[in-house]
């Protein structure tokens, strides 16, 4: 396939020798006359780990070439990638300016070739940087997006030093688009990749490399807060943190990484307060750690707000346990919010099959009891009492005995859902409400 590259940085010099030895013929775009001379000697402008040879041997192959000439390369190529800079500006957002420039350029190349073009964005842009693009494309091309070119969103993951592996062994291919025409083209251009190809909503493959780096940089924070703490204490952080890692269950794993609701229970709250307390007798500053209690607090109060702006007063709670299958009301996050609820005058139902005020002791009747004196009062042996009044139902954990209710509830029924249950006529209720989806 025909491919063409702007921006002969970091990206695009990568991209640019590894499409090639994946078979494609590729044409470099820079305004750079200096980066386009390099890569016309066979040589890179880059310094990373094996693309100068790569770079030297497709120049040999004549499968790569470079060209300050926008009309040139578009003519010639079937598919656009869009590799040029994003800089921060000076109060931290992006200067997108670059990529609104070559989006006009790649406008007036199309202009008057008859053929279907696909515009790749490799950069890393902002969520609706793809629909500018677009607009910005049919006004210089005169053409139509989605019927005479399509702009896809393919991120790139990248780490500097391991880009070329990085490039042929990726953890799955993105691609950001609806156009099932670009969809298929962009599968002919990595058929030779062996990874998942994943196609997503578009803002969500723009939103992506954001996410992975802010999670990264949360990683390598998190672990060197645990090693200040380790340090003051006598004990070998890597030795702790190998044993940390060798949890492919719960620590290295997929496990509470989706949105929803507060965390809660017996375990988290207490052994978080105790770690930020061992810090704390240290002396240390350990602002991660310290902050994340603070930043549950903050989710709680945003559902109460949530909860109180519907402007209803009969509430019906489905869940009080922090979580499905325990009796366990310890720090359960709906507690705090109940509380609330109560002081401000909310008529409240609440239905738990695991909850039976009579059935629970120890600890856990000693704190609903202290936090909430009168609880049985409102809670509920049957689910159709709190179906029958209340005009709001908020979904707290996810019991399968849920489902039978919730499918049963009126279309028009205010569901506040904040753990993403999945039931039958979910996509049906007229007032169904995520909580963050």
């Amino acid at each position: 396939m025909k491919i063409s590259i702007f921006g002969l940085g970091y990206v695009g010099s990568v991209s640019l020798g590894c499409l090639a030895r994946l078979g494609h013929e590729v044409i470099g775009v820079d305004v750079n006359p200096t980066k386009v001379n390099f890569i016309n000697e066979g040589k890179s402008p880059i310094v990373e780990n094996e693309i100068d040879d790569i770079i030297a041997i497709q120049k040999g192959n004549k499968s790569i070439s470079a060209t300050i000439d926008i009309n040139e390369a578009v003519q010639n190529s079937d598919v656009t990638f869009i590799c040029v800079g994003t800089p921060s500006t000076a109060q931290g957002h992006l200067n997108l300016d670059g990529i609104f420039r070559v989006a006009q350029d790649i406008g007036v190349g199309i202009k008057n070739k008859p053929t279907f073009h696909v515009v790749a964005i490799r950069s890393t842009v902002l969520p609706g940087t793809n629909e500018k693009v677009a607009e910005l494309i049919e006004k210089s091309s005169d053409k139509k997006s989605g019927k005479d070119f399509a702009v896809i969103s393919n991120p790139e993951f990248l780490r500097e030093g391991t880009a070329v592996h990085d490039y042929f062994n990726p953890p799955y291919t993105l691609i950001g688009s609806t156009n099932e025409r670009a969809i298929k083209i962009m599968c002919d251009v990595y058929k030779k990749i062996e990874a998942p190809l994943i196609v997503a909503n578009i803002r969500a493959a723009e939103m992506i490399k954001y996410i992975n780096n802010s999670f990264h940089a949360l990683k390598i924070t998190f672990a060197n807060e645990v090693g200040t703490i380790c340090k003051s204490i006598n004990i070998d952080s890597h030795e702790l943190m190998d044993i940390f890692c060798r949890d492919t269950k719960l620590n290295i794993a997929p496990n509470y990484l989706k949105p929803g609701f507060a965390y809660g229970g017996s375990c988290l709250p207490k052994d978080l307060k105790a770690l930020c307390t061992i810090a704390h007798d240290h002396y240390l500053k350990c602002p991660v750690l310290e902050n994340i209690h603070i930043s549950n607090e903050a989710l709680k109060e945003n559902i109460l707000e949530r909860i109180i702006g519907f402007g209803k007063q009969r509430i019906g709670f489905l869940g009080l346990s922090f979580k499905a299958g325990t009796d366990d009301l310890r720090s359960s996050p709906i507690v705090d919010i109940l509380e609330k609820l109560l002081g401000k005058g909310f008529d409240i139902r609440i239905y738990d099959k695991n909850v039976h005020l009579s059935k629970l002791v120890g600890a856990n009747r000693e704190y609903i009891l202290q936090r909430i004196p009168f609880i049985s009062r409102f809670i509920t042996e049957l689910a159709s009492d709190v179906v029958k009044n209340s005009d709001i139902i908020v979904i707290v954990n996810r019991d399968e005995g849920f489902k039978e209710i919730l499918e049963k509830l009126p279309r028009d029924m205010v569901i506040l859902d904040l753990v993403n249950f999945d039931f039958d006529e979910k996509n049906n209720m007229n007032n169904y409400i995520g909580v963050a989806w």
